[in-house]
């Protein structure tokens, strides 16, 4: 069984004006997502700016999420590093804290070969109890999670059980849907990319745009999953431009942005990320107002 079926919102972190935690804003988040349809919470990943989290705040973010939604939808914990045992340490702490998942991204900057892959990753689900979603998204990390790779762990490690496909490639995902013949749940780490996912067989995606729509993010999922094409094609193509200024500059520099422009107190992004340009703030708030966001 999914941990779950549907959208999850990769949620940003909110930061006050004197750069912490705005643990009051995050709350409100949460609840205004699980309002709109949510179907599960994904604290700490790569919207939500893990890199330049302290690991005192890191794990401070995870116990208040957990404790926050208090049990209304999932709470999957980002807890990937590239040191095997800090990602161990992170997610013995997000189990001890009540997450029902884990999220883990690919070792980023030591390039593991796939046979590290398989070592990195066996070693934290031997080391925690939770379900793992693995996540690919080579762009960021340089390494690339291979299907047979993907495969393997699924096929050897009981609590390795869904991916996140990030790499943009559809017909990588295909191969994979094929060679995993159902052992592992795949979702769509690309906005842009959930209906050709779900006719792939996918059953979610983790979202940045569910930021900004949950409502029509969950939709377009589960139309799909309910037999509706046509609607969830005409949801995933309504939100195409919006999509493309959500990344015209690196996640999660617009989708902070547009939270801000639409009322949220969301704060900045933390260095090296930075302001917008003022062109792509421009493009951002009229595809906002299109949407009839702002």
């Amino acid at each position: 069984m999914p941990i779950f079926k549907g959208a999850g919102v990769a949620i940003v972190t909110p930061f006050t004006q004197d750069d912490k935690v705005n643990f009051e804003e995050l709350g409100k988040m949460i609840d205004f997502q699980i309002a709109g349809g949510t179907d599960a919470i994904i604290i700490c990943g790569t919207t939500g700016e893990s890199s330049t989290l302290t690991h005192e705040e890191h794990d401070a973010c995870i116990k208040f999420a957990v404790e926050h939604t208090a049990g209304r939808v999932p709470v999957i914990a980002g807890t990937g590093s590239n040191s095997t045992a800090e990602a161990i340490r992170l997610s013995t702490h997000a189990q001890n804290n009540g997450a029902d998942a884990l999220l883990l991204v690919t070792p980023y900057y030591n390039k593991a070969t796939q046979k590290g892959l398989i070592q990195h990753y066996t070693a934290i689900a031997n080391s925690v109890d939770l379900p793992i979603i693995l996540y690919n998204v080579p762009s960021r990390t340089g390494v690339n999670i291979l299907p047979q790779t993907a495969v393997t762990l699924a096929k050897n490690v009981k609590n390795i059980v869904a991916v996140k496909e990030a790499s943009g490639n559809i017909s990588q995902v295909a191969e994979l849907a094929a060679l995993a013949d159902g052992c592992i749940d795949i979702y769509s780490g690309n906005d842009d990319q959930v209906v050709p996912l779900l006719s792939l067989g996918g059953v979610g995606v983790i979202s940045v745009l569910s930021n900004v729509m949950p409502k029509l993010t969950h939709d377009m999922v589960m139309s799909y999953l309910n037999g509706d094409v046509k609607l969830s094609r005409q949801l995933q193509l309504s939100v195409m431009n919006l999509n493309k200024a959500l990344f015209c500059e690196v996640n999660p520099i617009p989708v902070k942005e547009a939270l801000n422009m639409m009322g949220w107190n969301a704060g900045a992004v933390r260095s090296p990320l930075c302001e917008m340009e003022p062109q792509h703030k421009e493009l951002l708030r009229k595809e906002l107002a299109a949407m009839k966001l702002i």
